[in-house]
């Protein structure tokens, strides 16, 4: 029953897409409750203020009201309202999906994570720099209008619920710094992301490293343990910066999967291979979900417990998920939802659990803010200028049983002087070496040798 398929799992606004199974949404709740003490970071005690500034004044991102031409007829030039801003958010993660979908490769990651890790540099941006994010988050040019839905879908996401869990965290690390973070971006990422300033500059990089990986995995409950490797802030630079986002889900299935019919069955990774996978299914009496089929695809909605966040898979009958991501849309994802009615479904899912890492840069420059990785670079907003992104990070984890689903991700953006003079290298020959004597035309070996003992 089950064919060669992918897995898109998107939170909210978008949030995990994974491939190799089938493709999943995990919509947000429909409800505005909002938390009454929002999810601080407080993982350091370290003076988190910021309190010197630049002198400089805030810089307000202009951007532009642009439209991607490509993408489906819905209006992304000023979303005024939370829905509209996840459908910008949703817009962006299938542009992200379909750059980062490869054939025969499981695929999972979380575009609320990266969406949000990327606003908070947008609010530090200024020219074309902003101007390019903007157009790729679909942000709205107001100010007050952005703070306020960000502000609002935060909240919407670390509402209390007893019946799933679901939270989001953010928060900046200074590692290097010369130069004074300016109030007004930190008072913004305080007060409409609520991400804390954490100072490590009294600490090594490594320390620093590791303390950043102990918030992430804290927020994460230990499913992302080494957002940064080892090694990533090593970075010869006056000024070193980390923006970090994390988003974790728990919930368990409204009706969940008995293991005792779990059974190993052959999984179809392509016409010609067939791989064994545990199966789960439902086909009792009581196995009634929200289904729909038409256009080449069957579409099911598996809901968690309390029926505000549910899984939706999509399932190409013919096993083509190309032609499938090909048409994926905004627009068709909600022309779907819309056509799901109840009715008795046997259900066959395997049980599967995929984490994924990614470097993000060379997407993200593709996908069009090349400037923000460039000497170009403007994040004037932050502290003054001579800011540019260094690398984007992205993990992203998430296991599917019998009981229901847990998935995390997190998304790192390091940002660095971008007009540093390169330090002197010091070529020091006091321990053993190998040489050789070349043609430098043709690049011809005419000796070789190697010395330990010079002595000798």
């Amino acid at each position: 029953m089950v064919a060669h398929v992918k897995l898109a799992v998107i939170l909210c606004a978008s949030v995990m897409l994974v491939s190799g199974l089938a493709y999943t949404v995990i919509q947000l709740p429909a409800r505005e409750t909002e938390r009454t003490n929002p999810v601080v970071p407080q993982p350091h005690p370290t003076n988190p203020s910021g309190t010197n500034t630049s002198g400089s004044p805030p810089v307000t991102p202009p951007g532009s009201n642009s439209t991607d031409p490509t993408g489906p007829a819905v209006n992304f030039t000023d979303p005024s309202s939370i829905q509209e801003l996840v459908n910008a958010s949703n817009l962006f993660a299938l542009k992200m999906f379909s750059n980062l979908s490869g054939d025969g490769e499981n695929l999972f990651f979380s575009p609320y994570s990266i969406f949000t890790a990327l606003a908070m540099c947008y609010e530090g941006a200024a020219g074309r720099t902003a101007d390019e994010i903007r157009s790729l988050l679909h942000f709205p040019a107001d100010n007050q209008t952005r703070w306020s839905l960000v502000s609002s879908l935060i909240k919407k996401i670390n509402a209390d619920n007893l019946d799933y869990s679901l939270n989001t965290a953010n928060a900046l690390y200074i590692i290097k710094q010369s130069k004074p973070l300016i109030e007004k971006y930190l008072d913004v990422l305080a007060r409409y992301y609520n991400a804390g300033a954490f100072n490590l500059t009294a600490q090594d990089t490594e320390k620093a490293r590791q303390d950043i990986n102990s918030w992430v995995a804290n927020r994460t409950n230990g499913m992302i343990k080494d957002i940064l490797p080892p090694g990533a802030l090593d970075i010869d630079a006056a000024n070193l910066l980390v923006l970090i986002n994390t988003i974790y889900f728990k919930g368990t299935w409204l009706k969940q999967f008995d293991p005792a019919n779990t059974t190993q069955q052959p999984f179809h990774v392509t016409p010609q291979k067939s791989v064994q996978a545990p199966m789960m299914k439902r086909t009792d009496e009581k196995a009634v979900f929200n289904y729909t089929s038409g256009d080449g695809v069957q579409v099911l909605r598996l809901d968690y417990g309390g029926g505000d966040m549910s899984m939706l898979l999509l399932l190409p009958k013919d096993g083509n998920t190309s032609r499938l991501e090909g048409s994926l849309s905004v627009e068709r994802l909600g022309q779907w939802k819309h056509d799901l009615s109840e009715r008795r479904v046997d259900v066959y899912l395997p049980r599967f659990r995929l984490e994924c890492r990614y470097e993000l840069g060379t997407v993200l420059k593709t996908m069009g803010m090349a400037t923000a990785f460039s000497n170009s670079a403007d994040f004037s907003g932050i502290n003054g200028g001579g800011l540019s992104i260094g690398r984007v990070i992205h993990k992203a984890v998430v296991d599917v049983n019998e009981e229901g689903t847990e998935a995390a991700a997190a998304t790192a953006v390091i940002m660095s002087d971008n007009c540093i003079e390169p330090p002197v290298p010091v070529f020091k020959a006091d321990h053993p070496f190998i040489f050789l004597i070349q043609d430098n035309e043709t690049g011809n070996i005419l000796f070789m040798g190697k010395v330990v003992d010079p002595t000798r």
